[in-house]
């Protein structure tokens, strides 16, 4: 109930007392006697941004999220609103409108407005008229990783581009967002804040951005390195060692920073769900990160190694991507793929650097570097998908399949073959130009070209610049090992040679060793995951997903490889598969080559002077 003052605009007026009944908790009744108050209360009305979001809940347990979307200024017949279905960091479609229970567009009298989906993340509302929009809707949030929206009786963790709608034309106006939270609840987010639990972003690309963790639960403490304040939050079940960690997160930092020169950002905020059980993942946000990591007992101790790793990676992403960024990513489009070929500098560049880094800074040793080296070895000579599909256009196949296994063999990695790509052409340009220069400086005249102007980059931009900066040609480096399927290995020995490393080759199980295939195991069964092209497993029929029973009339349980080398010797092995439910008799036999190895780096025995003298500038120990 209310009562509008004469000579004022009387839909004008309700919608201004519906929003301040809804966004400021105060009765929805007002009684202006003059004109001249209403003018006043119209002025600080106008105060608040056009595009208002309030999230709220009832039963958590339900992980209902509630969420009411306010369009002011509303002057068509139509009104699109659209919910992303990707987000940045994950670059393949994620449909989250699936998550989407309830959806009811009102006028400012409460009035049910009619409206159709027109494509699966997108609604055609008809506004009547009315001036002002308000869109409730109900979000189910109950996946809880680096990327998601989650809601529970200890937390509310949103990641806007998750769940929050958008007026594709009106993207770059400022927004609003209140949460409803208990009184004992604390936020972390890289929002501004307004008050309590209310907060202010330039635009959607910045709300989309800036994930919010809400709970009674959290922990921070901070460092600040070149007057930026770094905040470091835990969510979960989680005793941090903050000295410890407090002086090793400044260390890395302090590396990047002096790196780049500057940081892209005022504040930082690294956020971090701690989960019971083992988990390993990050997303990167402009002045923020979200990593989900477990299990949390032991994030201290022997987590430890990969907590600092994610972390550095993360933070690496604060230039490169979120300043740094490919062409096609600028600006955000939430409602298709952003094509790109760009991710070996995206991710293989970032996850190069994230563990280079930690070696520089100290936070590191030579052996912890070495043995994440080794790992990325592993992967790629294991990955024979590196012969099918270069890096570049795997790049561009992230929005198929470019975080599940996919077709065998089919494709590269971004972030293993990318990081091994940013290694080498490292390493040349330091040849080139004894040591003056390196990688460093490509990334630095990125971020002062591109990153700071707010410029996207291109392929051509990456190019053109290591070439200058090494004052040589990489036409045959980009042709073989990023446009290209070309073997890495001799070019991979060469640039360790030349700081005084060496590439060592060991044997693993005897099933993927000689005979070329992988298998999981779960509790009994045994199925094959991966088969080496031309192994000998591969020749006599074998595939993935099929399942071994028996070897040489022996029923397997968890002892595949043990029973494959007590009959062997060199000789044929009967195994009996289950292959898409049907009974088969296979024989294998090894040739004497050898397939899935295991791939680490060495110091050589005998390093000279020149080769010391590049580790270290490599390392940054001198």
């Amino acid at each position: 109930m209310f009562a509008c003052p004469e000579g004022c605009d009387f839909q004008a007026f309700h919608e201004l007392v519906y929003l301040r009944g809804k966004y400021e908790e105060k009765p929805n009744f007002i009684y202006i006697a003059s004109y001249e108050k209403y003018s006043v209360l119209c002025t600080a009305m106008k105060a608040h941004a056009n595009l208002q979001y309030l999230l709220s809940y009832t039963s958590p347990h339900r992980h209902l999220l509630d969420i009411s979307f306010t369009v002011s200024g509303v002057n068509s017949d139509e009104l699109d609103v659209q919910l992303p279905a990707w987000r940045p960091g994950r670059y393949e479609l994620a449909h989250y409108a699936q998550n989407i229970k309830t959806f009811q567009p009102k006028d400012s009298f409460g009035k049910k407005l009619p409206f159709k989906k027109v494509t699966k993340d997108r609604w055609k509302i008809q506004t009547q008229g009315a001036k002002t929009i308000h869109i409730e809707y109900s979000y189910y949030a109950n996946e809880l990783n680096a990327g998601s929206t989650f809601l529970d009786e200890t937390q509310l963790y949103v990641n806007g581009v998750n769940c929050l709608l958008y007026v594709p034309e009106r993207m770059d106006e400022p927004c609003e967002l209140e949460v409803v939270l208990p009184e004992n609840y604390l936020t972390a987010t890289g929002l501004n804040k307004i008050h309590a639990h209310k907060f202010s972003a330039n635009d959607y690309h910045e709300l989309a951005d800036c994930p919010l963790m809400a709970s009674p639960l959290l922990q921070k403490n901070h460092f600040t390195v070149q007057r930026t304040v770094f905040t470091v939050w835990f969510q979960g079940e989680v005793k941090p060692d903050w000295k410890k960690l407090l002086n090793d997160f400044k260390k890395f930092t302090e590396a990047q920073l002096k790196m780049f020169g500057s940081f892209p950002f005022k504040e930082y905020h690294f956020l971090f769900q701690a989960l019971p059980e083992k988990f390993h993942h990050g997303v990167e946000h402009a002045n923020s990160t979200v990593i989900a990591v477990g299990p949390s007992h032991s994030l201290m101790n022997k987590g430890y190694d990969d907590l600092l790793g994610v972390s550095s990676h993360e933070l690496f992403h604060a230039w490169n991507v979120k300043a740094i960024r490919p062409v096609e990513f600028l600006p955000y489009d939430y409602s298709r793929e952003n094509y790109t070929r760009l991710g070996y500098v995206a991710e293989g560049v970032t996850t190069y650097y994230g563990d280079l880094i930690l070696l520089r800074a100290g936070v590191f040793s030579e052996q912890q570097y070495a043995e994440t080296f080794s790992g990325l070895l592993t992967k790629h000579f294991g990955n024979t998908g590196r012969f099918n599909l270069s890096v570049a256009d795997s790049s561009f196949d992230t929005w198929l399949d470019g975080y599940k296994q996919g077709v065998p063999g089919r494709k590269a990695s971004i972030y293993t073959e990318g990081a091994l790509c940013a290694f080498m052409l490292d390493i040349n340009i330091r040849k080139n130009t004894a040591n003056n220069h390196s990688l460093d400086d490509v990334m630095r005249a990125l971020y002062d070209e591109f990153g700071k102007k707010q410029k996207g980059y291109s392929e051509e931009d990456y190019k053109r610049i290591a070439e200058q900066i090494a004052m040589k040609s990489f036409d045959r480096f980009f042709e073989n090992y990023i446009f290209g399927t070309s073997s890495y290995e001799p070019e991979l020995v060469n640039c360790l040679d030349y700081i005084g490393f060496a590439l060592v080759k060991k044997g693993t199980s005897y099933i993927e060793q000689s005979l070329g295939f992988k298998i999981q195991t779960s509790g009994e069964k045994t199925t094959i995951t991966s088969v080496y092209p031309d192994s000998p497993a591969d020749k006599s029929g074998l595939s993935v997903q099929d399942e071994i029973i028996a070897v040489n009339e022996m029923r397997v349980e968890g002892n595949l490889n043990e029973w494959c080398r007590h009959f062997s010797g060199g000789k044929k092995l009967s195994l009996t598969v289950s292959s898409n439910r049907r009974l088969k008799e296979i024989t294998v036999e090894p040739d004497g080559r050898d397939y899935f190895l295991s791939y680490s780096i060495a110091r050589q025995a005998k390093i000279s002077r020149l080769q010391e003298s590049n580790f270290k500038l490599w390392a940054g120990t001198e």
